[in-house]
């Protein structure tokens, strides 16, 4: 069997001439982001790296969906990006857990919004706890959790929907 290397592979998701600028009171606007191209295809696996304050995270919204660019457009598969990038899922440099809920139910709530019959949502969380390295604290809330197993959980949740595009936002630090 041949694979496709992914230089050759379709494209997922592309940032066009992006501009993301922020207003400022009494200040001319702030500009983090200007005339920014990526691509992103199918397999590859990329790195933005920069200090703080660069605009890592704000690119990644903004592919993701969340922030429309002041100037530019994202494309995913092609097809301008109009809200939520439907094929991303995120894990957040904060931790961005429902407190109220167990390591089970915050993986379980995104996958009720996908609507899959139960057996699979029990299937693909057993999956991604045990992936992630959770298996004893299905049952625990995040206050019980240290960091690092919060951050676990935010990882779990995104694996759990199977998404095409997975964006980090410093999901170690």
């Amino acid at each position: 069997m041949i694979e496709q290397s992914p230089a050759q592979a379709p494209v997922l998701c592309e940032a066009r001439g992006v501009v993301q600028e922020f207003p400022r009171p009494e200040a001319p606007p702030l500009r983090v982001l200007e005339g920014i191209d990526l691509v992103i295809r199918e397999g590859e696996v990329v790195a933005l790296l920069g200090p703080s304050g660069c605009g890592k995270s704000t690119l990644l919204r903004i592919m993701a969906g969340l922030v429309q660019p002041t100037k530019g457009e994202v494309r995913y598969r092609g097809a301008p990006l109009v809200g939520m990038n439907p094929g991303v899922a995120i894990v957040f440099q904060s931790f961005a857990l429902l407190p109220w809920l167990t390591v089970i139910r915050n993986v379980e709530v995104v996958l009720e919004a996908l609507q899959l019959p139960s057996e699979e949502i029990r299937r693909r969380i057993d999956d991604v706890i045990r992936m992630v390295g959770l298996v004893g604290f299905e049952d625990a809330y995040p206050r019980e959790l240290s960091g690092g197993m919060k951050q676990r959980v935010g990882m779990a949740r995104a694996l759990a929907v199977h998404p095409e595009l997975l964006f980090m936002d410093e999901p170690f630090s």
